[in-house]
């Protein structure tokens, strides 16, 4: 009677099991559990350092795509915060303002993770650094130089800024620098170079006996072409997506793809909206350019279009910056509750261009990255506080928790150590 009962209970233990979700694990546990595992790396994050001050920073959760509770509500373990400088002439005084400029962004970095937040954020200048300070439960800070241009034509310079964390640089951004030719003559077929400069073939050098990775997604094809050629270590491309899938001068074709694998190196695919689906990014653009206006009206601040940027003054781009993610935030808001509003680029759309590149050249040599407070931000990951939802799409498209490591920040640190094993070769 005892075995009976027994039997009956077990039958019923195994029914309750299969009727109960708690114990199948579904795709958004599998999700949270790859996501705490894994380390979260974005290569491209700009700053404005407005918010680097005693009273306003990223302790607090700012209008700022991202900051540290943002970082940490969304599991984003790593940010390579930027210290960006825009094109100017190509003379000494240029070369002094440009500086000037980029000095003040290495300070405000170093003030945020000594000064502000160490509890909380730490300067990381290797891979080992990246693992200790995220076993340690604090996020980790890194430095990338987007535009060589305040570097004048003073090489020592290069190995200045690695001393003051640089771990990447990209040699031009929107407009032909005096180390080599940007995509952007694309426009109009003016180039300086057709490539590098003799100055850019010596900086390539430095930087590899440096241990500094190449970035060459503002750089233009042929740049790349040379760099790649004349590089001894890896290169990145810190922030651009696939151009077969989106037609646009900041994203690599097939070729440079190709040429990219062959090199060993990683391109990190950019959350950008206008480089991942042109029609998309397009239609609802069109839509949304009054919203935006009505918005900055009402909030009393000027409002420039994303296409302006390169013609604004430092003022008015630091303006920009300042003011682009709030008034996005509440266009987007008000958008939602449009039901004729077209539909925005999304977390699905940039994991299109991830799939992409992962079948043309390999799951070794993708990454993520998302250019946020420079433009960047999509639906469904429009900031750092919903990081996790791009490992729920990769999950759902089937990738494995090993793949997605890699994709997140595994195959960009390889990179690193590869660069700087082979620096430490050639002195």
């Amino acid at each position: 009677m005892r075995y009976s009962y027994l039997l009956g209970a077990i039958a019923i233990l195994f029914s309750c099991a299969e009727k109960n979700p708690k114990n199948t694990e579904t795709l958004e546990e599998k999700a949270k559990k790859i996501h705490e595992k894994v380390i979260t790396i974005d290569t491209h994050d700009d700053i404005n350092i407005k918010n680097f001050t005693d009273s306003i920073n990223y302790t607090q959760n700012l209008d700022t795509q991202v900051n540290l509770p943002k970082m940490e509500a969304g599991g984003l373990d790593v940010a390579w915060l930027i210290v960006y400088t825009g094109q100017d002439s190509l003379n000494t005084e240029g070369y002094v303002k440009a500086s000037e400029n980029a000095d003040s962004k290495f300070e405000a970095i170093h003030r945020l993770c000594e000064v502000y937040a160490p509890e909380r954020i730490e300067l990381a200048l290797t891979s080992d650094d990246v693992r200790r300070i995220s076993a340690s439960g604090k996020k980790a800070a890194m430095i990338g130089v987007e535009n060589a241009y305040p570097i004048g034509e003073d090489l020592t310079k290069f190995e200045e800024y690695k001393k003051r964390g640089a771990r990447y640089i990209s040699l031009s951004h929107n407009g032909h620098s005096q180390f080599c030719d940007s995509n952007t003559g694309e426009k109009d077929s003016i180039w300086s170079y057709n490539g590098l400069s003799d100055l850019g073939k010596s900086a390539i050098k430095e930087m590899n006996r440096l241990g500094m990775m190449i970035d060459i997604s503002h750089p233009s094809k042929e740049s790349m072409k040379q760099m790649i050629a004349l590089s001894k270590a890896p290169i990145i491309a810190s922030h651009s997506s696939a151009r077969a899938l989106c037609d646009h001068s900041r994203n690599l074709d097939d070729e440079q793809l190709l040429l990219l694998k062959e090199n060993g190196g990683v391109v990190q695919t950019v959350a950008f909206s206008s480089y991942l689906n042109t029609e998309k990014h397009e239609t609802r653009a069109a839509f949304m350019k009054e919203i935006h206006k009505n918005v900055a009206d009402s909030l009393e601040i000027n409002w420039y279009e994303r296409s302006q940027f390169s013609s604004l003054t430092d003022s008015q781009q630091a303006e920009f910056i300042e003011n682009y993610p709030k008034v996005l935030k509440i266009a987007n808001d008000i958008a939602a509750k449009d039901n004729n509003a077209p539909p925005a680029v999304n977390v699905s759309d940039f994991v299109d261009h991830i799939d992409y590149m992962v079948e043309l050249i390999g799951i070794e040599h993708v990454g993520i990255s998302s250019d946020f407070d420079g433009g960047g931000g999509i639906e469904g990951w429009s900031d750092a506080s919903e990081t996790f939802n791009v490992t729920l799409e990769l999950v759902n498209r089937g990738y494995s928790e090993e793949e997605i490591a890699k994709l997140w920040g595994g195959n960009l640190l390889r990179v690193l150590d590869e660069v700087q094993s082979i620096a430490a070769s050639l002195n």
